[in-house]
């Protein structure tokens, strides 16, 4: 996959930050936000194309609103970027030069969609980010990077704005940062930003939200920001004022992302030594377990003893509480083992019927 710096973002200071309402409401509310914004922020945010879990919400402008962000451009020479959900879309934001595109997450999970925004953007060069599915699936939003990059977008970047999830919970979206690391690791040329206003969902989450992803070396953040959010037409609830937006963007801490720091290097030299050894535990058990595989196929016995589970996970849960560790998320890791062990018996089982 070929990934080309969006110069917009090599500009922007520390971090990058897009900021704007999540709606574009009225010209006079678009103007005011800008002015309030200009000089502090990398590019203007605003919704114009609004897709809502239920009819009769507030669904946007529409078009309408393309003058607005043209006058936030010409007036305070800020990029702006909004949202595409279809050809039309990015149609009428080419026409009406907008900066950069975005597509949201209930467009990242539909690949005809997304699709047929690659295609209405072939030949062109706009940079596009793209945020994560609504679920957490990381080969959906890959896959939405490679269609678009297939149709010779190369500007491309990432918007983590969390996964939904069922029942009553402290984000509203949760925000499974194993994932946009995995991301990284995988598209390491990819800039990611996060957008911390969806994942909290609540405006007083946003600060912490947004510190945790400048620790995990994000490139930048996109916070929905409006001079009176509690009269917003969407999302009230999670957007900042201006004012909000600044102070905790002064109280942030960016972390270098390089270390040549002795001490912690020791320590990490001392915890590769751990995984090292963990692995060859982990290894050591899948062996003694193809060799339970064995006995249980000669004898005729179940591979899987639920039985013997409950002790297992007991020990675990006992070991916790002795050295103060998370029970759940040991329980969780033993599950995996656990798995991989009856994976490894099924395969000496099979093996023999084969045969």
């Amino acid at each position: 996959m070929t990934i080309d710096k969006i110069e917009i973002f090599e500009k922007a200071g520390t971090p990058l930050v897009v900021a704007g309402p999540c709606s574009a409401e009225s010209e006079e509310q678009v103007m005011a936000v800008a002015s309030a914004l200009a000089g502090r922020v990398t590019l203007f945010r605003a919704g114009l194309w609004k897709p809502r879990t239920r009819p009769g919400c507030f669904e946007g402008v529409g078009k309408e609103a393309l003058p607005w962000l043209q006058r936030v451009k010409r007036e305070y020479r800020l990029p702006v970027a909004t949202e595409v959900a279809n050809a039309e879309h990015v149609e009428l934001a080419l026409s009406a030069g907008i900066d950069v595109l975005w597509v949201g997450a209930r467009t990242t999970v539909n690949p005809f969609a997304v699709q047929e925004i690659a295609d209405a953007l072939r030949g062109c060069d706009v940079p596009v980010l793209v945020k994560n599915p609504v679920n957490p699936d990381l080969e959906l939003w890959i896959g939405a990077f490679e269609r678009l990059n297939n149709a010779g977008v190369s500007r491309l970047g990432a918007i983590h704005r969390g996964f939904s999830s069922y029942g009553e919970k402290c984000f509203r979206n949760a925000p499974q940062w194993q994932l946009p690391i995995e991301l990284r690791r995988r598209l390491p040329d990819l800039p990611i930003i996060c957008d911390p206003s969806h994942i909290a969902g609540k405006r007083e989450l946003v600060m912490s939200l947004s510190q945790q992803a400048m620790d995990l070396n994000f490139d930048g953040l996109m916070i929905e920001t409006h001079c009176n959010p509690v009269c917003a037409l969407s999302d009230a609830r999670q957007q900042v004022t201006p004012d909000e937006l600044f102070l905790m963007l002064d109280r942030m801490v960016r972390r270098s992302a390089a270390c040549g720091d002795s001490k912690l290097s020791s320590y990490r030299m001392q915890i590769d030594e751990i995984d090292d050894a963990l692995m060859a535990l982990i290894a050591k058990r899948m062996e003694v377990s193809r060799e339970i595989g064995e006995v249980k196929r000669e004898r005729g016995v179940a591979v899987f003893q639920a039985a013997r589970y409950n002790e297992v996970m007991q020990r675990c849960e006992e070991y916790c509480r002795l050295a103060r560790l998370d029970a759940e998320a040991m329980k969780d890791i033993f599950e995996v083992v656990h798995s991989e062990s009856i994976r490894q018996q099924l395969d000496i089982v099979n093996d023999c019927i084969k045969k």
